[in-house]
């Protein structure tokens, strides 16, 4: 395999290395989206950043493709490549807290679940995503919008430090002290830059939170986004949660002859003193009338975990997205249009908030750049059976041509699918010429390419 031999790799780190050879393999190589399926040459299981910094310098001498994966929940499936290296960080998951500074610093494999369980014994907590079992890595990287980022910000708003192994194979600190630049491009430019072995975390005083899911049908869908969409304007900004669109599962909170049935719902989460919370979700209630609940105070990992059922690994997916400004009446013509044809009871559509604490950033001091729009839409096609892809493919290219027109022209870069590179320069708006110079001074080469690529300056 060229300079290095799988052999010498093996010495070199403390971690497994598999390859096509192992029993292992088969489970190695696989990601959360069955849609998915590579063979790369080895999958190096790292065991700590001295491995990661091993894999990296393995496929950099060897020319070959180098993918890097956390949770594993990438939708284009860049977590993993054929005939390449796989620097799988899954393994690394410990968080350490520093309750005294209100701070957590967790290594690159941990998922959301690994960090909220850490956190949620201090009473605190930092904006995670929805789903647990993402991993803080891809979803800090490319921002990271989650039920705590209007009061919070996203999670790079709340982003340290990182240490990063660039391209080189060496280890850096990234800071607003220490290689700013580099800082400033991890805090949205995605994995195009290094493999991040360990995030330190800004946190803050959450612990049990009010809310959940509340059914709403379909009748009354233009009146909860339309009041949703004026109210969450100006709400305290303890306020989380989005509009959305589900097939009912089969939970005993839901009448039992709708299950399966589609509905428009909220899911909220009320951040604040928890004797305000029945309160503070008070206007949801008066939107329309409530067809099933299941409302209350919990633990905030509680809410964060509670959809991971809907999405268990081994489903196909096929995503798209994109910022709006205003949610106008033609964009909730268009979710009317479509949202209720959803194609199976994984598959969602959400209409994040991102105004509040992500407004009081500016628009280029991280590499997220949309610091404007007011919602963040994802049309997530998710579904078991690959003999449904083409009709469920199409759906959400439907969906999505049908919104785009009443959109911005850029999305959130962890929504994007495979097929979404020619909307990079977009994505990040005024921000992509400097990322493409940060590019050019730490991966010049381009080892880092299995992602949203962003090119190295000329």
């Amino acid at each position: 395999m060229g300079k290095l031999s799988i052999d010498q790799l093996r010495e070199r780190v403390r971690g497994a290395v598999v390859t096509p050879d192992d029993d292992a393999y088969e489970e190695a190589r696989a990601v959360n989206n069955a849609m998915i399926d590579r063979r790369p040459a080895a999958v190096v299981r790292c065991a700590n950043a001295g491995d990661v910094m091993a894999a990296v310098d393995f496929a950099r001498e060897n020319g070959l493709d180098l993918a890097v994966r956390g949770g594993g929940h990438s939708v284009p499936g860049f977590g993993t490549c054929d005939d390449g290296v796989v620097a799988d960080l899954s393994g690394m998951r410990g968080v350490r807290v520093d309750a005294a500074r209100r701070t957590a610093r967790a290594e690159g494999g941990a998922t959301w679940g690994d960090f909220n369980a850490a956190t949620y014994a201090y009473g605190l907590a930092t904006t995670g995503g929805i789903i647990s079992t993402t991993g803080i890595g891809g979803l800090t990287l490319g921002g990271g919008i989650g039920y705590l980022c209007r009061g919070l910000g996203l999670s790079c708003d709340n982003l340290i430090s990182a240490d990063v192994v660039t391209a080189d194979g060496r280890i850096v600190v990234a800071s607003e002290e220490e290689n700013p630049d580099l800082f400033w491009a991890l805090r949205g430019g995605s994995g195009n830059f290094g493999a991040v072995t360990s995030f330190e975390y800004r946190l803050s005083p959450v612990k049990d939170i009010y809310g959940g899911p509340m059914l709403f049908e379909l009748d009354d869908a233009a009146t909860v986004l339309r009041s949703f969409a004026e109210y969450i304007a100006d709400a305290p900004e303890q306020l989380g949660g989005f509009p959305a669109f589900q097939l009912a599962p089969p939970l005993p909170f839901i009448p039992a002859d709708r299950h399966g049935d589609p509905f428009a719902l909220i899911v909220a989460c009320w951040a604040g003193p928890l004797d305000e919370g029945e309160r503070a979700l008070r206007a949801f209630h008066d939107f329309a009338p409530v067809v099933a609940e299941h409302v209350g105070p919990m633990p905030y990992p509680a809410l964060n975990s509670a959809f991971d059922a809907l999405v268990p690994p081994g489903l196909q997916h096929y995503w798209k997205a994109n910022f709006v400004t205003e949610l106008t009446d033609a964009a909730i013509e268009a979710h009317l249009v479509h949202g209720p044809k959803l194609p199976a009871v994984n598959s969602t559509v959400h209409i994040y908030p991102v105004n509040g604490a992500c407004h009081r950033v500016g628009a280029q001091e991280t590499a997220f750049a949309y610091r404007d729009a007011n919602f963040a839409t994802v049309i997530a096609g998710m579904w078991p059976d690959p003999a449904d892809n083409d009709a469920n493919i199409a759906w959400v290219r439907d969906y999505y041509e049908a919104t785009a027109p009443h959109s911005e022209e850029g999305g959130y870069i962890n929504f994007m699918a495979e097929d979404d590179q020619s909307r990079i320069r977009a994505n990040y708006k005024g921000n992509y010429d400097r990322l493409a110079e940060v590019k050019r001074t730490y991966d010049p080469g381009n080892l880092f390419h299995l992602n949203q690529n962003i090119q190295p300056a000329a």
